[in-house]
C-alpha cells in the first residue's frame, strides 16, 4: 500500500522555522514506521535525522509524535496509523523540548528533572551481609514504575508541561519518585517527599491523564502521581 508520509523538519542552523517534507511511499501494513523512516533516510533524503538504537521498544530512543499522538517509532505499524491506501502519516518530535534536529529533541531539560529525584535508593544503614529482605507484596507497591524506560512521551503530552507549568518535573520524574517513595528498603522518605512538595513537584499535577495515556510500558502514571500525593499529605499529619 502507498501512504504519504509527512516527516516535520527543522535544521536549527540552516532554517528558520520547521516545515513538512513529504514523501509517497510503497510500504506494507505491517511495516513499523522506525522501518519507514530509515526507508526515507536510506533511499531518499540522508540528511533525516532521527534518534534510534534497540528498536524493540526497551531503550525509548525514537519516542516522537505519530498521527498527533506520543509513540515509539518502532512499536506503531504501518496498519496502525494508516488503514486505507494514500492514508497520510504525520510524524513530529516530541514537544516541550528543544528540536535539536529534525525529530531529535534535546533531553536535557527532561533528564534533569529526572535526576532532581535522586532516583536510586538512599539507605542509612547498609547490611554487612546478605540482601535487604523485601516480601512480594512490598515489591508490588512499587513495581509498575520500574517498567519505564524515559522514552519522553509522558513529558510530551502533559499539558502542565506545555501551556501551565513548564517547570513541573513532569510525568516520569514523578513516577521514578515513587518507585523510592513506597519501596520499602528506602530509608530517605521524609527527605525525599519534601523534596516534592514545591510548585514544580506532584502537586502540579492536574490530572489530565494524557500521560497514562501515551505510556508505551501501559503504567498507571497519574493513579503513581496520585499516591504520591496521597503519601505527601500523610507525612505531614
Amino acid at each position: 500500500m502507498n501512504i504519504l508520509l509527512r516527516i516535520k523538519r527543522m535544521n536549527p542552523e540552516t532554517d528558520t522555522a520547521p516545515y513538512f517534507q513529504e514523501f509517497t511511499i510503497d510500504v506494507a501494513p505491517s511495516d513499523r514506521i522506525l522501518d519507514v523512516l530509515l526507508l526515507v533516510k536510506n533511499t531518499f533524503d540522508s540528511t533525516l535525522a532521527v534518534r534510534k538504537s534497540c528498536a524493540h521498544g526497551v531503550c525509548g530512543s525514537d519516542a516522537m509524535i505519530i498521527n498527533g499522538v506520543e509513540c515509539l517509532a518502532c512499536k506503531t505499524l504501518v496498519k496502525d496509523v494508516a488503514t486505507e491506501e494514500n492514508a497520510t502519516v504525520s510524524v513530529e518530535p516530541l514537544k516541550s523540548l528543544p528540536v535539536q534536529r529534525d525529530l531529535m529533541v534535546d533531553q536535557k531539560a527532561f533528564f534533569d528533572k529526572y535526576i532532581s529525584v535522586n532516583p536510586f535508593l538512599m539507605r542509612k544503614d547498609v547490611p554487612k551481609s546478605g540482601e535487604i529482605i523485601q516480601t512480594p507484596a512490598e515489591h508490588a507497591k512499587f513495581d509498575d514504575p520500574t517498567k519505564c524506560i524515559l522514552c519522553g512521551s509522558c513529558y510530551s503530552a502533559c499539558p502542565i508541561v506545555e501551556h501551565k507549568n513548564p517547570d513541573f518535573i513532569g510525568p516520569a520524574a514523578s513516577i521514578q519518585a515513587a518507585r523510592f517513595v513506597f519501596d520499602s528498603r528506602d530509608t530517605d522518605t521524609q527527605n525525599r517527599l519534601a523534596a516534592l512538595d514545591t510548585p514544580n513537584g506532584v502537586s502540579a499535577c492536574d490530572n489530565h491523564f494524557n500521560c497514562t495515556k501515551v505510556c508505551p510500558r501501559g503504567i498507571k502514571i497519574t493513579k503513581l502521581i496520585n499516591e504520591t500525593k496521597r503519601a505527601l499529605k500523610a507525612s505531614k499529619t
